[in-house]
């Protein structure tokens, strides 16, 4: 379970950050990295694809996770 091991908090952009070092924003398959552009180690949560490239991850995988 990803919250047993790992620190999750609400940030002052983007939808969740993770060991106060990961930013996921979380969209539908138009989300774009305009929340996030100008921040490191960012990543967005992607509804409605079925594969991820670069720093867009499809939103189902999280599932893996829990």
């Amino acid at each position: 379970m990803v919250r047993e091991n790992h620190n999750i908090a609400i940030p002052p952009k983007g939808d969740f950050l993770v060991d106060d070092s990961l930013i996921f924003e979380v969209g539908g398959k138009g989300k774009t990295f305009k929340q996030i552009k100008d921040m490191t180690n960012s990543y967005l949560a992607v509804d409605g694809i079925e594969h991820g490239m670069r720093a867009r991850i499809p939103l189902w995988i999280f599932g893996f996770l829990y």
